[in-house]
């Protein structure tokens, strides 16, 4: 079967043009400015000036099966990616049980070869005592490693030192870190409790998962890696501080160290807590409009690499809570894009940023095959996106399982009209058609 795309705004490594795009065999067959030649039983798509882009590869996501599927599903959390045009997901191992074997390696990428609507790969976790697990991994079968060094939801914290050396000195892979002090944030709830109690107000949280917090353990980290000459990825960025510690005027395939910003890190600060309250209650935390501008900025220069979300839900039942009992995260897969989108055009930036930052550079950071680019022969993951649409997300619109966003009431200029994944359109004005058209990434290493 053959679907020809007409009449789009192209927007693929650095240039965006009008042209036609043809899906074959769930690749990309050809991409042109002139008419693509097709016989009559072709399937004609009219983008009517939307831009085509790579479809999004979110390099951060908790999809939270198996065993907290309360929240979300491989299956739910897909079908909302796929809705706001991201077509591959990697998802962390925080699940119950936690991804610390081979064994409950594989047994995720059996779930989603049944139940992802979006491409997709899995973490292998790290703790304490798994080291020689961690070691067997394949480093062309899977993303890379996740290490806690801040704890978080699932109690994952690695501080043995002996672990972390084993790790950074002989592991071929990406490992990839929550970096926060556990130590600084640990001094910082006791003063706090000390002050309030239990009833400690949620605008602290970026005072209790402090700057100092993130930047302490980020600079030990890069340290390390250094050291080791390790493939180190920092997750969800969220102070300006830290950006001192990254590589800058260094292109991002000669990098072994790169960055990634989240969108909540983007668009909310410290002043949307009064409002938001614990919508935005992340680790690490929201923090300052400063950090917020400095974040983007770092993102313009190519200090950060990428942008993900650490799309993690819990049911709103959890969230409503005081500050020690309600739990970090929210959803974001839906409207990541267009939230990027957003940002740019506010910014004066091109579509074409967007595409790098979300497509592809995170195919170069993971070294994704055949993904991350409009080109003939490559997997035709791709999104349509309308601009000068206004719309509102609302309750009746989040397809989310949790049923609720941080973004709720926000309107946004963008629209995601239509995405494929592997060739196959999941998402059509509104509507899914959520078979499971999802593939294991497989990576060049």
């Amino acid at each position: 079967m053959k679907t020809l795309i007409k009449n789009a705004r192209i927007v693929n490594e650095g240039e965006i043009f009008s042209g036609e795009l043809l899906i074959e065999n769930g690749r990309i067959a050809d991409l042109a400015i002139h008419p693509i030649a097709v016989d009559d039983e072709t399937v004609i798509i009219q983008a009517d000036g939307a831009y085509l882009l790579p479809g999004v590869i979110d390099d951060h996501v908790h999809f939270r099966e198996p065993g907290l599927t309360h929240k979300g599903t491989i299956y739910s959390e897909s079908r909302a990616a796929v809705a706001g045009g991201v077509t591959s997901f990697m998802e962390m191992p925080n699940t119950i049980p936690p991804t610390l074997t081979q064994e409950l390696l594989e047994e995720k990428f059996l779930l989603a070869e049944s139940n992802a609507v979006a491409n997709y790969s899995f973490y292998m976790g790290v703790s304490n005592t798994n080291l020689e697990e961690v070691l067997k991994t394949d480093p062309a079968r899977v993303c890379g490693l996740k290490i806690f060094l801040g704890a978080s939801t699932g109690n994952m914290l690695v501080d043995n030192d002996e672990v972390l050396e084993t790790i950074f000195s002989q592991t071929p892979l990406l490992v990839a870190v929550h970096s926060e002090d556990e130590t600084i944030i640990q001094e910082n709830i006791a003063r706090y409790k000390a002050r309030f109690g239990e009833d400690v107000p949620i605008h602290c949280h970026p005072e209790i998962r402090s700057e100092q917090a993130c930047f302490t353990s980020t600079r030990n980290i890069i340290a390390r890696a250094r050291k080791h000459n390790t493939r180190l990825h920092i997750l969800h960025l969220s102070t300006e501080k830290e950006l001192s510690l990254l590589d800058t005027n260094i292109p991002l395939q000669n990098k072994r160290i790169t960055a990634e910003v989240c969108v909540h890190h983007l668009w909310f600060s410290d002043a949307s807590y009064a409002t938001l309250g614990s919508r935005i209650k992340w680790n690490p935390a929201v923090k300052t409009d400063s950090d917020r501008a400095a974040l983007f900025a770092g993102l313009c220069n190519g200090t950060i690499d990428v942008v993900a979300t650490d799309h993690a839900p819990h049911r709103w039942e959890e969230k409503d809570h005081p500050y020690f009992d309600c739990p970090s995260g929210g959803p974001l897969v839906q409207h990541s894009l267009v939230a990027l989108c957003d940002l740019a055009k506010q910014k004066g930036l091109p579509m074409t940023f967007v595409a790098d930052k979300m497509s592809h550079s995170v195919a170069e950071c993971f070294k994704i095959v055949d993904r991350g680019y409009l080109r003939k022969g490559y997997y035709a993951d791709i999104v349509l996106v309308k601009d000068n649409v206004e719309w509102k997300v609302t309750r009746d619109n989040i397809r989310y399982q949790c049923g609720w966003s941080p973004f709720e009431g926000t309107r946004f200029t963008h629209r995601v009209t239509h995405t494929f994944v592997n060739g196959n359109l999941v998402w059509e004005n509104g509507q899914l058609h959520d078979e499971v058209k999802g593939k294991r990434l497989e990576f060049d290493r």
